[in-house]
């Protein structure tokens, strides 16, 4: 009876773990997330319209580009650590060497259709103005996510 009670009481506060450390990736990601709204904003020059037709396309956008980046690709990071890639099959590796492809090709078939959507609401000089935002902030975030790490 104990041992029960033990294992239930061990599944919960692992979940919990789980669950805590998922919760703290969201909040990070909302933060940064809040924080490249702020940025692009600025950056951009907006008027209120431009505005109103290129959040909703670049936020779809966005979500789409952190799932396939994220989900599919940590899937396939994980399968190809040290261990897993020098005990895999030829034909594991090849299979899993197409699914990156294809993940690639959507990532691809993403930006070309979000520049599409694009170039019915901003300027292309807006357009190259996100492109060199994007950059600028992404070198931004990581120099600051090194400033941190070095303390």
């Amino acid at each position: 009876m104990k041992i029960k009670n033990i294992l239930a009481l061990l599944l919960f506060l692992v979940t919990f773990s789980f669950y805590a450390q998922n919760e703290k990736t969201d909040d990070k990601r909302e933060k940064v997330k809040a924080f490249k709204v702020s940025f692009l904003t600025t950056e951009l020059e907006l008027t209120p319209t431009e505005a109103e037709k290129f959040w909703p396309i670049y936020n779809a956008y966005d979500d789409k580009q952190y799932e396939l980046r994220h989900d599919k690709m940590k899937t396939y990071l994980k399968k190809l650590d040290d261990d897993n890639i020098n005990s895999i099959s030829e034909k594991e590796a090849i299979t899993l060497l197409s699914q990156i492809e294809c993940t690639d090709k959507e990532l691809y078939l993403l930006r070309e259709k979000f520049m599409t959507n694009l170039k019915k609401v901003l300027p292309a000089k807006k357009i190259l103005k996100l492109k060199k935002s994007e950059d600028d902030f992404n070198r931004k975030l990581l120099k600051q996510y090194r400033d941190k790490a070095g303390k």
